[in-house]
C-alpha cells in the first residue's frame, strides 16, 4: 500500500471504511510529519494532536460498531482523515488571530460554519495555519508567527494568504485544508505549493467564522475553500462546506457535483496567457498551452478569446469593486477595528521593534493615499458587472477558460515586491464571482511546481472541477515535497 501521505483524502477515507486504515493510524502519521517538516516550513501555527487523537480513538470504537453491523458504507465521507484549517477561520479553542498584533492571545469561541462542517463529516483537525498579517498580502508571514516557506524550496514563498495550508498539503502534512480568497489566497499557494485547490463561486460558501469578516456588500467576493492532494478531494470537501447556512446571508446557492464522465464532448475551451497587463513566463505559458491541449484532447472544443475585452483593466476592476463594498481600511483591519497610528508604527518597524510587518505598514499608507482621491466607484463597479456577463458570453454555458495563475512559479521570499500587481491574474474572478480550480500540471526546470486555473461561469464549478480532474489525470497531479 503506497504511504497514507501520498494518497489523497477520498481513497483515505475508504481505506477507514474498508477496515485496511485506523483513524489513529492516520492521525498519528500525520502528526509525525507534521513535527518532522515543520521545523522546516513553519506552516502550522497551532496544533490540537491531543485532542485529535482522543477523537481519532472515539472514531475507531464507531467504526468497529459500524462494520459489525455492516454499516461502514454508510459512514460519513470524511470519516477518519486529518486535516488543517487556515487560523483566520475559527476552530473552537484554537488561536483566531490573522496575524494581527492587536489579537495576539485570542482564541476562537465556537467553530465557523465551514468547520462544524467538515467535523460533522467525520474529519479530524490537526490544527490551524498560518497566513500574512491580516490577509493583506500574497507571502505569509507575519510578526506573531513569522514566516512560512514553501516545502519545495525553502528559500521561496509558499504564497498567501492560505499559505500556511498549501505548505502543509504540499508536504504530505495535512490530505487536505481550508483556506480563503479574496484575491487569489487559495489559488496563488496552490499553484505554488503545486497542489489543487478550488475558489467557488461567489456566494456558495458559507464566511461565517472567517476573520477579517468580509464587508457586507463583498460577502460574494471573499470565498473559502480547500486545498488538497486531489480534485476528488475538492469535490468532496466542496460536497461537505457548500450550501446556505442562514447566518450568512450571501450564502445562497447549493453545490452541483461534476460528473463522473471523464471525457469532455461539449466542452469549450478557451485559453489565454493574461490579462495583458501582466508579463507571464514563458514556462507558465506553456503551461496553459499544454493544458488547453490535454483538454483538446479529452474532446473539448478549442475556441479563439477574441471576444473577450476588458482583462487588461482587472486590477483597477478588483481594487475599485473591493473599494465600494469595504467598510473598513486597511489600518483598521490591522487594529482589529480600532485604526493603527501610522507614522508611530512605521517608526517602531524602522528601529526593529515593529509590530506589524512592512507589508501591512506599506499597503496601509497606500491604502490612505488612495483614499484620499476622489473617484466614482460605482461607474467602476458597473464596468466589472458588464465584463463579468461579457465574460460568461464569450465562455458560454459549457465552457471554461485555461489562464495563469502567477506570472511565475514560486518567486523566492521578498520577490513578489518587485512584482507587486501580478495576483491581478486571480483577483479579477473574485469580483466577477466566477469558479476557478487551481490545478498543477507539471514542474519547470527546477523542479518548482506548475499550475494552471479553471474559470467558468457562475455556477459552474461543477465544469471548472470536471476540467481540472482530467488535467491531473492527464499532467501527472500531487507530489509530495520533502523540505530540507
Amino acid at each position: 500500500m503506497p504511504s497514507p501521505l501520498d494518497l489523497s483524502a477520498v481513497q483515505l477515507a475508504a481505506l477507514v471504511r474498508a477496515g485496511e486504515l485506523s483513524p489513529i493510524e492516520l492521525v498519528d502519521a500525520h502528526i509525525r510529519r507534521i513535527e518532522g517538516v515543520n521545523p522546516h516550513i513553519n506552516a502550522l501555527v497551532g496544533d490540537r494532536f491531543d485532542a485529535a487523537r482522543s477523537e481519532a480513538r472515539r472514531q475507531e470504537q464507531l467504526l468497529i460498531a459500524a462494520r459489525a453491523g455492516g454499516l461502514a458504507g454508510s459512514l460519513p465521507p470524511l470519516f477518519g482523515v486529518p486535516c488543517t484549517i487556515k487560523e483566520f477561520i475559527s476552530v473552537e479553542g484554537m488561536s483566531w488571530t490573522a496575524g494581527l498584533h492587536a489579537r495576539r492571545g485570542k482564541v476562537a469561541p465556537a467553530d465557523a460554519t465551514v468547520v462544524a462542517r467538515v467535523r460533522g463529516a467525520g474529519a479530524l483537525i490537526l490544527g490551524v495555519s498560518n497566513g500574512p498579517e491580516g490577509g493583506l498580502w500574497m507571502e505569509s508571514v507575519n510578526a506573531l508567527y513569522g514566516r512560512t516557506r514553501n516545502p519545495w524550496d525553502l528559500g521561496r514563498t509558499s504564497g498567501g494568504s492560505s499559505g500556511g495550508e498549501g505548505a502543509l498539503v504540499a508536504a504530505g502534512a495535512s490530505p487536505f485544508g481550508l483556506g480563503s480568497d479574496v484575491g487569489g489566497s487559495v489559488r496563488i499557494p496552490a499553484a505554488f505549493c503545486g497542489v489543487a485547490g478550488h475558489k467557488p463561486t461567489g456566494g456558495l460558501v458559507p464566511n461565517t467564522g472567517h476573520l477579517p469578516a468580509a464587508p457586507a456588500r463583498a460577502g460574494t467576493y471573499l470565498c473559502v475553500g480547500p486545498l488538497a492532494r486531489s480534485v476528488d478531494d475538492l469535490i468532496a470537501v466542496m460536497g461537505v462546506i457548500a450550501g446556505p447556512d442562514g447566518v450568512d446571508r450571501w450564502a445562497t446557492r447549493s453545490f452541483r457535483p461534476p460528473s463522473a464522465d471523464g471525457g469532455l464532448a461539449g466542452v469549450d475551451v478557451v485559453a489565454l496567457h493574461g490579462t495583458g497587463a501582466v508579463r507571464v513566463r514563458e514556462g507558465v505559458r506553456a503551461a496553459v498551452d499544454s493544458a488547453a491541449s490535454a483538454l483538446e484532447a479529452r474532446g473539448a472544443r478549442r475556441r479563439s478569446a477574441a471576444s473577450m475585452p476588458g482583462l487588461r483593466r482587472a486590477l483597477l476592476l478588483w481594487s475599485g469593486m473591493l473599494s465600494a463594498a469595504a467598510e473598513e481600511h486597511y489600518d483598521v483591519i490591522l487594529g482589529d477595528g480600532t485604526p493603527i497610528s501610522l507614522l508611530p508604527e512605521i517608526g517602531r518597524f524602522a528601529i526593529g521593534r515593529g509590530r506589524h510587518t512592512f507589508a501591512g505598514l506599506a499597503l496601509t499608507a497606500l491604502d490612505r493615499a488612495l483614499g484620499a482621491i476622489p473617484v466614482d466607484l460605482s461607474g467602476v463597479v458597473r464596468e466589472g458587472e458588464a465584463l463579468r456577463d461579457a465574460v460568461e458570453v464569450a465562455l458560454g454555458p459549457e465552457g471554461v477558460l485555461v489562464f495563469p495563475v502567477y506570472s511565475r512559479p514560486a518567486p523566492r521570499h521578498r520577490d513578489p515586491w518587485r512584482t507587486p500587481l501580478d495576483f491581478q491574474l486571480t483577483a479579477l474572478f473574485n469580483v466577477l464571482e466566477l469558479p476557478a480550480t487551481v490545478v498543477p500540471v507539471g514542474a519547470d526546470h527546477r523542479g518548482l511546481p506548475l499550475a494552471v486555473q479553471i474559470v467558468a461561469a457562475r455556477g459552474r464549478d461543477d465544469l471548472t472541477l470536471r476540467a481540472a480532474r482530467a488535467l491531473e489525470q492527464d499532467l501527472g497531479g500531487f507530489r509530495r515535497a520533502e523540505p530540507a
